[in-house]
């Protein structure tokens, strides 16, 4: 049986009376490209700099590859990645940083370094101080200076922070193909229109837990397709759709109904009488980001 790349259970982190991250579970598994979502304080990093041993955690299990972080490096043996913004000398150039790296990593090939530079876009900026280098460019040169392990397993934290329409289009393709490659990604992100367009499988955590694990075919199996109204007065609509009794919620624009089309039916008469125009009216799939607020509001 293949050991998973990630396997976390139970994961607790307190700080003082609070709890930063509640038993998350989370499975990553090979050849995924896994999102790792959740608002501002949500415990995304803290899972994230736990996972890599980089702090203590105070209940739980992590298994990466079989090995757990809290006991050695060995267990990063096939890692790679970078939590929150990477550091690099800024005095130095893009590539002699990287050349510094490789070397602290048991050398470096100098053929490898270029097809990275190259790979993430940095080639014909590699000869420039790192100092010079706008946030964006340094994100693409901390994915550079982690694909530089060849890894089997990439941890990206905000990896398109800092990039602009382009950047973040060349950043999504660059981790659309790392899995033909071997390399299975867990990227944390709050750009969720990215993550809908390059993951396979999704992790929503808010308030230190998580409200959703799984594929994101299974995420909106659950919840299904469901009737946007686009109205004059959608404050209104709401008050009058959870009046009678059925669920709604604001999002994409309009209101959101879980309701047969009977319902359905009989909410378009009742608005109709409140003199409350009705703009659009259509069965809808949800998106990744009406989801995400779904269940992270109500949660």
């Amino acid at each position: 049986m293949a050991v998973v790349p990630v396997e976390v259970r139970g994961l607790v982190k307190r700080y003082g009376d609070l709890v930063a991250v509640d038993r998350v579970d989370l499975t990553v598994e090979s050849g995924d490209i896994y999102g790792y979502l959740g608002p501002n304080g949500a415990g995304k990093t803290t899972t994230l700099r736990m996972l890599l041993g980089l702090i203590r955690r105070d209940g739980g299990s992590v298994s990466l590859y079989g090995r757990d972080p809290a006991a050695g490096v060995e267990a990063l043996e096939h890692v790679a990645g970078f939590v929150e913004s990477p550091t690099f000398y800024p005095y130095l150039t893009g590539r002699e940083n990287l050349q510094f790296y490789g070397a602290l990593d048991g050398g470096a090939d100098r053929k490898r370094i270029e097809d990275v530079l190259e790979q993430v876009g940095l080639r014909e900026r590699a000869g420039d101080a790192v100092g010079t280098y706008s946030l964006g460019m340094r994100q693409r040169l901390g994915i550079a200076s982690s694909l530089m392990r060849s890894p089997k397993l990439l941890v990206l934290d905000e990896p398109a922070n800092g990039l602009d329409p382009a950047g973040i289009r060349d950043m999504r393709t660059l981790i659309a193909g790392l899995p033909e490659r071997g390399v299975t990604v867990l990227y944390s992100s709050h750009l969720l229109a990215e993550v809908e367009e390059v993951c396979n499988r999704v992790a929503i955590v808010n308030d230190g837990r998580i409200a959703f694990e799984g594929r994101l075919d299974a995420l909106r199996a659950t919840f299904g397709a469901g009737y946007r109204i686009v109205t004059g007065d959608d404050a209104r609509t709401l008050a009058i759709v959870s009046a009678r009794g059925v669920e709604g919620h604001l999002g994409d624009g309009g209101v959101w109904l879980d309701a047969p089309q009977d319902l359905v039916d009989e909410i378009t008469v009742a608005l109709g009488r409140e003199g409350i125009p009705i703009r659009y009216l259509a069965r809808e799939q949800r998106s990744l980001e009406d989801l995400f607020f779904q269940l992270t509001e109500t949660a």
